[in-house]
């Protein structure tokens, strides 16, 4: 039974960009953790509670977009060796400072936003409202957060854009 009014033929590239953003998402997760765990210096207490905020999101969101899958019939990747030869996010190999740490996320962020966009455009060519709502709302977090952390990382005297004309 077709209960997603949708051609199930037409739904494969839709889970295709879906499963390349499971992977981004597991290894980002893991990315997280890493840094969790190995914070150091003056803004571990704030670093090491918000990589950790970040990395309980992850793993919710991994859940989700594995269950679309799902509700789209087909089977969601779920080996990390197929993860990390999809992920556009690479493993850190070496230790960083808290700032590396936070510009690392960023980037992270960049490539899941880029991968969500993917997801986004390929749902909106089979009319899948279900997916980009779903994929909709985590644009919107992710950039509140990426803001969020840019602004952590900014130097003092840097700031920002003025609108208004003096």
């Amino acid at each position: 039974m077709n209960y997603l009014n949708i051609n199930e033929e037409k739904l494969l590239p839709v889970v295709m960009e879906l499963n390349t953003l499971l992977a981004d998402y597991h290894i980002y997760y893991q990315k997280l953790r890493n840094f969790h765990w190995n914070i150091l210096g003056e803004n571990f207490f704030d670093l090491h509670e918000k990589f950790e905020e970040l990395y309980v999101d992850a793993r919710g969101k991994i859940d989700e977009i594995a269950e679309r899958i799902l509700t789209l019939r087909y089977h969601p990747m779920s080996n990390y060796s197929e993860y990390l030869k999809a992920s556009a996010i690479q493993e850190n190999t070496r230790s960083l400072n808290d700032r590396e740490m936070v510009d690392e996320v960023l980037q992270a962020h960049g490539k899941l936003l880029r991968q969500m966009a993917a997801v986004v455009d390929k749902a909106s060519g089979v009319n899948d409202e279900g997916t980009i709502d779903l994929i909709g709302a985590y644009i919107r977090e992710l950039e509140k957060t990426s803001w969020m952390l840019d602004a952590w990382n900014k130097e003092k005297s840097e700031r920002l854009k003025s609108t208004v004309k003096a």
